[in-house]
């Protein structure tokens, strides 16, 4: 069960050079879920994925060293989220127009391995949330959001009238609610800035978002 919890938390990274297979896998009963990605080339290619053209002809080409695409992240998505494994050959015609053509480029891809079971719970500013799990089983925190998001949350209206509608979280949520609950049976906590501190302008009605699975 352990290694079950650590590869779930776990931040995965792949890369691919031009020409290679990228494959994702996340273990039984997850899947994956895309963090970010890059495709383009911003180190020289003695660092990373050397240079498949000919040595003279890599003279001639001065290789672009700021080149990137902006559809990587989506194409991610479309390929590979939510699945339990994914596999392609990367090139350039994958994502539209070669950014920088006659230089060799490379996807790099962050992702999760996410519960396929997993439940949310909201707790608004100063209420308590409480975690329980069935007597065999313990949780396994998977994500926690202490402060205000763009959507807000339906549980906690927005009742700050005339303030700026601004995205503010704490950035210690999850160490926080891994330390108090990972691994328990059952276990609570205040949704307050005692607690998360208070990384919103003074004022703004903030919440407690978790998701978890047993």
């Amino acid at each position: 069960f352990a290694g079950y919890i650590s590869q779930v938390l776990k931040n995965y990274t792949d890369h691919a050079c031009d020409g290679d297979y990228v494959s994702l896998r996340c273990p039984h009963r997850t899947t994956i879920s895309i963090q970010s990605s890059f495709y383009g080339r911003i180190v020289p290619s003695h660092q990373m994925c050397p240079s498949r053209y000919p040595h003279s002809y890599a003279t001639l080409i001065k290789e672009d060293v700021a080149c990137s695409v902006g559809t990587s992240l989506q194409k991610m998505l479309d390929e590979c989220q939510d699945r339990r494994s994914c596999q392609f050959l990367v090139n350039s015609r994958l994502f539209g127009s070669d950014p920088c053509p006659g230089t060799g480029k490379y996807l790099i891809v962050w992702y999760k391995c996410r519960p396929n079971e997993y439940k949310s719970k909201v707790a608004c500013e100063d209420d308590k949330l409480r975690l329980s799990c069935k007597k065999t089983m313990v949780i396994a925190i998977y994500s926690a959001i202490f402060g205000r998001t763009q959507g807000g949350s339906l549980e906690c209206p927005y009742q700050n009238l005339g303030m700026p509608m601004i995205e503010c979280q704490s950035a210690t949520a999850l160490q926080l609610m891994i330390k108090r609950c990972h691994g328990k049976r059952s276990c609570s906590i205040y949704a307050s800035t005692y607690e998360f501190g208070d990384p919103c302008y003074p004022g703004i009605r903030k919440h407690l978002n978790v998701i978890y699975t047993c």
